[in-house]
């Protein structure tokens, strides 16, 4: 009577990874356009302090030119980050790497676990009497 039905749905593993991955594109993008916005409003304050610091000075002329685009190539790396990088070595770049080193593990212990085989042998004893010899009854 007092109970309410609550269809509440569970995420699985994998749409939760999704949704995580997507949350941080997003994150990305959006701290990408944050900085964008930064530029274009440091690029005209550079450009307006440019204008009252030059007034008769022939050595700092031109400065805010050089300043901006050093912005612009730290804008633009961060521009690639987002874009080219990430699609590349995105989320299934991840899990295939993460794939390779598994199989490189699994293949490691495989290769130790003959060496230590092949190297403690249990001797075959047909004489029930007598256990067998370890190393560490020698």
């Amino acid at each position: 009577m007092f109970s309410k039905t609550k269809k509440s749905e569970r995420i699985d593993s994998e749409q939760r990874e999704q949704y995580n991955y997507a949350l941080q594109r997003i994150r990305q993008k959006k701290k990408l356009f944050r900085h964008f916005v930064f530029f274009l409003a440091g690029s005209v304050l550079f450009i307006i302090l440019s204008a009252f610091l030059n007034k008769g000075n022939e050595i700092l002329n031109n400065w805010y030119v050089y300043a901006i685009l050093i912005w612009l190539f730290f804008l633009l790396v961060h521009v690639i980050n987002v874009f080219v990088i990430n699609t590349f070595m995105g989320k299934e770049w991840e899990d295939r790497q993460l794939e390779k080193l598994k199989a490189k593990q699994a293949d490691r212990i495989a290769k130790l676990q003959k060496q230590v085989d092949a190297e403690f042998e249990a001797p075959t004893d047909s004489n029930p009497d007598h256990p067998p010899i370890t190393p560490q009854n020698s």
